[in-house]
């Protein structure tokens, strides 16, 4: 059975969506908030996300852009919004379609539809390694959780290992503590915290990492970091 992530605050529209779908044969999971949203899909797989753009505690643009970290799943955003501003970042976070309310069931039925097959091909094409080799001993076993350094197992939290997954799976992207923040503990970083900054040390020194002289993680000074590790898979 399709499953699909309905993230959407106002109650009576969730209503109606959810019992329309349902009766498609859709098993849905409502959300009533950005974050129950974020919690809900770290906690179980879905084929399809409809998201509503203005929410309390994380909005949907937030919402994209830590879902778009993690998986392909597709995303369409609901939002009274009309203002090509809005679509053009929703878009560009990551989101596949754009369902301006108010919609009829049948139109967002098709869209539904139509990104599910998309994405079931997607799928069926798609072989991505879940065997990660770096240059100067790095490796990341994505299915087993395992972490290997010049052939030795290291031994991560796993808070540790979600940070390095997120480094590895996007090389050279620069992340702030605050994006780090919120993707791995699935929070908004309170000022002050210095959670980031104490897990990436102890990340560091269990790769054998040299601040000055980094082989994988990288400062980025005055924003965050990045993962500059070469690639050997």
């Amino acid at each position: 059975m399709v499953s699909i992530l309905l993230v959407e605050d106002d109650k009576e529209i969730a209503r109606i969506v959810q019992d329309h779908l349902r009766r498609q044969n859709m098993q849905v999971t409502w959300a009533s908030t950005g974050k129950e949203g974020w919690e809900d899909f770290q906690q179980d797989v879905f084929d399809l996300l409809l998201i509503d753009l203005m929410m309390p505690e994380m909005d949907g643009f937030q919402l994209c852009k830590n879902i778009r970290l993690k998986s392909e799943v597709p995303i369409l955003i609901l939002s009274a919004k009309q203002e090509d501003e809005s679509k053009t970042k929703g878009l560009g976070l990551g989101a596949d379609d754009y369902v301006t309310k108010p919609f009829s069931l049948e139109e967002l039925t098709a869209r539904v539809m139509a990104h599910l097959r998309r994405y079931q091909r997607y799928k069926g094409t798609e072989t991505p390694s879940q065997h990660l080799s770096f240059a100067q001993g790095l490796v990341v076993d994505m299915d087993h959780r395992t972490v290997i350094v010049e052939q030795d197992e290291v031994m991560l939290t796993s808070k540790e290992f979600a940070l390095l997954h997120l480094f590895v799976t996007h090389p050279l992207r620069t992340f702030t503590k605050a994006e780090l923040y919120e993707h791995v503990w699935g929070e908004t970083n309170l000022e002050g915290n210095n959670t980031i900054n104490v897990h990436i040390k102890s990340l560091r020194q269990k790769l054998g990492e040299q601040l000055k002289e980094p082989k994988w993680i990288e400062t980025v000074w005055g924003t965050g970091y990045r993962f500059i590790g070469e690639s050997t898979s």
